[in-house]
């Protein structure tokens, strides 16, 4: 595990959060896992069967292995897709570990889309370089394909292959889990 930024979400939320705490992100996948059953994008990230369901598995290692200091907090996630394909839609949802986004991540946005203009549904409240990546690239691209939760299309969303590039993918693939959390 790497920290990779402290108080990236402090005042962040409809209520915001204002425990110090450092935003940790595992050195490898911890497991592969698939976005949804089928190629859909339908309910966005929060609708996946990765957050409902492929995500507890993470939870549980990641609770077991810091105990009583994972915090949890409000972020803005995509809730819907458009017929088009894109983002559409987002709420405040109670957060403890998720998938980071191509924001997170690169700095940018790669292949997300989104319905109010380049990514923003899937930027949301996660909007800013986390700076363990913005000094490490080496730490980004570790040989494996890992999901991020960008919807990219009616049926992809956005991941980091192995190859060291931005890509996106169909929804069915299992490809590798590594998720954000934070801790205080």
């Amino acid at each position: 595990y790497r920290i990779a930024a402290f108080d990236y979400f402090y005042n962040v939320g409809d209520t915001p959060l204002t425990i110090h705490h450092a935003v940790i992100v595992p050195d490898s996948s911890l497991y592969n896992a698939k976005m949804n059953a089928t190629d859909i994008t339908t309910g966005g990230y929060t609708g996946s069967v990765m957050r409902t369901t492929n995500l507890a598995t993470a939870k549980t290692t990641i609770k077991a292995a810091f105990l009583n200091h994972v915090v949890e907090h409000r972020q803005l996630l995509t809730n819907a897709v458009n017929a088009s394909g894109q983002a559409s839609g987002w709420a405040w949802f109670d957060c403890e570990v998720e998938l980071m986004n191509e924001v997170m991540v690169y700095g940018s946005v790669a292949f997300g889309s989104s319905s109010i203009g380049a990514s923003g549904y899937n930027v949301a409240s996660s909007h800013g370089v986390l700076p363990l990546f913005a000094i490490r690239h080496d730490l980004i691209n570790i040989r494996e394909h890992y999901w991020l939760r960008d919807v990219s299309t009616a049926s992809n969303f956005a991941l980091v292959r192995a190859y060291g590039h931005a890509s996106h993918e169909s929804a069915s693939y299992p490809f590798g889990v590594r998720p954000a959390f934070s801790i205080s």
